[in-house]
């Protein structure tokens, strides 16, 4: 029995017969390497070969397996699903995209920023939500404003667009951050225009391969503009194609096929 255990959990130092004094107490503190040694592996020879758990079955029954969901996305509803030409033509426009933000990173990103713009830190959920979506769609009691009340555009208001001067400051860390925060957004509001924009940009600038956080993100993505995709009553063309355009990145740019629409 014992050369067999040794076969399975080869030593990684092997040891030998260890030289102690004839006064050896194992039950006192060793003194030297080989007393070390020694005691080792007498408490080694007094483990039993299996042990078994004693489990309670009652307490089993007080706490039931948790279930949880690992289902793909809701399949589109007749009529809504893409065809798979509109896929491939996404992808290849996305991956230009992609490229040519790579390209001008360095560009865009020496560019100033207008005195009015603040990007918030990475760490600042709500200020985050605030800059994308702007205070009329973040704020439940904001106040509709008139036509004539501004002469030009309040990007505080209604949320500063995803201009490259502002995502090609964005490190990876940020982009994760801010993609969460509005990915949470989402599971509980509206998709809206200004969402699904700075959503494209935030995938845009998402660096492959994927860190395990940003794969959990992205697939969330995708099951939630589904799940929205599901409950569109009046086919709105435009948040439809925006909720396709979503999943079908996350499905067949970022590898993640098995969440991707069947083409009509």
């Amino acid at each position: 029995m014992e050369s067999a255990v040794e076969e399975l959990m080869p030593r990684l130092l092997p040891v030998g017969d260890c030289d102690v004094a004839e006064d050896f107490d194992p039950t006192m503190p060793p003194r030297t390497p080989s007393e070390y040694l020694k005691r080792v592996q007498i408490e080694a020879a007094r483990c039993p070969d299996v042990v078994v758990a004693q489990i309670d079955p009652r307490k089993l029954r007080k706490k039931q397996t948790v279930n949880i969901s690992l289902t793909g996305c809701h399949p589109a509803p007749e009529g809504y699903s893409p065809t798979l030409k509109w896929q491939q033509q996404q992808v290849s426009h996305f991956s230009a995209v992609r490229q040519s933000l790579n390209k001008h990173r360095n560009h865009w990103k020496a560019q100033h920023l207008d005195s009015n713009v603040t990007m918030p830190k990475s760490e600042d959920e709500e200020g985050w939500k605030l800059f994308c979506l702007g205070e009329k769609l973040y704020s439940e009691a904001a106040i509709a404003v008139s036509g004539n009340e501004n002469l030009g555009i309040d990007y505080v208001k209604i949320g500063f667009p995803p201009f490259l001067s502002i995502v090609s400051r964005m490190n990876q860390a940020t982009v994760t951050s801010v993609l969460e925060y509005l990915i949470n957004w989402f599971g509980e509001k509206e998709f809206t225009p200004e969402l699904g924009r700075w959503l494209y940009a935030l995938l845009a600038c998402l660096e492959k391969p994927l860190l395990p956080e940003a794969h959990s993100l992205i697939r969330q993505l995708a099951r939630r503009c589904s799940e929205v995709r599901v409950l569109e009553e009046n086919k709105n063309e435009e948040k439809v194609s925006a909720l396709n355009l979503l999943i079908c990145l996350v499905s067949r740019y970022f590898d993640q096929r098995d969440l991707a629409d069947e083409p009509s």
